[in-house]
């Protein structure tokens, strides 16, 4: 179930004084049950591009292939693509408006024609796994916190079972347990469902633990598309764009200026402490 673009462009407002070009010959693949991150400043075409990705926004000219399908070819169902390809948005009242919180997590299966019984057992098995309490199944979900909405709004989506789960910026707001959780959670469900997952992120440090591979965007175009190790190692390169590597890079490269050789292609905090035992160890040794 592999996603692949090809030379895909996309202008707003085309034609018109306002136009704009939101992305530029973006050709890329992500395969089939990658955790991949997208990075990028505001107005970079991160949220742009993940609305291509089920159809929501048509490029301009180019193409977008699902499954080996071209997604504009005649004929082709959207309402399939997009049973397959869910988008959580950034804000969670944009997915939620149901009198309750079970009510609303069984209105996707509920449009793909699913009876009662199996829209009410897909809820709570979606509810299941986002870890939402079942105190909270009968509750207005705008009664609920920011990261609660969160679980219910992913929640939705799961439910329908979609075999690639793209997020925008799903932590944004939240404390640093609330964004732990929610991100937990995202990659239990990646590695237990055989499940793509698409994450647009501005921590670098979540993206450098969890993500296999990190799309950068930077105005409309693909600056980097490799793993996370291989980016960051262009973090002066991301400075200039307005972006920057997890901090531990950072520690790990004045270290090495200090005259301690350790490696420097660390990007999480687990890595880091492993590289400097490891170095301690080694000059016990000597």
């Amino acid at each position: 179930m592999s996603i692949k673009l090809e030379h895909l462009n996309y202008v707003y407002s085309q034609k018109t004084a306002y136009e704009k070009k939101a992305l530029n010959d973006i050709s890329l693949e992500i395969p089939h049950g990658e955790f991949v991150g997208i990075i990028g400043h505001t107005g970079s075409g991160k949220s742009t591009l993940i609305q291509h990705l089920n159809g929501l926004l048509r490029a301009t000219s180019g193409a977008l292939y699902y499954n080996g399908e071209n997604i504009y070819g005649e004929g082709y169902s959207m309402g399939k693509l997009r049973n397959e390809v869910g988008l959580v948005f950034q804000y969670p009242e944009h997915q939620l408006f149901e009198i309750d919180v079970l009510t609303d997590v069984c209105f996707g299966p509920k449009n793909q024609g699913l009876c009662q019984e199996e829209c009410k057992e897909r809820a709570l098995e979606a509810l299941h796994l986002v870890g939402l309490k079942e105190k909270y199944y009968k509750s207005s979900p705008f009664e609920l916190s920011g990261g609660q909405k969160r679980r219910v709004a992913i929640a939705g989506v799961l439910a329908m079972r979609p075999k690639v789960l793209v997020l925008d910026e799903p932590t944004a707001g939240l404390d640093p347990k609330g964004r732990d959780d929610i991100l937990d959670q995202i990659a239990f469900l990646h590695k237990e469902s055989d499940m793509t997952v698409i994450l647009v992120s501005h921590s670098m440090e979540d993206i450098a633990r969890y993500a296999d591979r990190l799309i950068v965007m930077n105005k409309g175009t693909v600056m980097y598309y490799d793993e996370p190790k291989k980016v960051f190692e262009h973090y002066q390169e991301l400075e200039q764009v307005g972006l920057a590597a997890p901090q531990v890079t950072y520690i790990m490269h004045d270290l090495v200026k200090s005259g301690i050789p350790v490696r420097t292609d660390v990007t999480t905090v687990s890595e880091a402490a492993d590289e400097i035992v490891r170095m301690l160890h080694r000059e016990k040794e000597e």
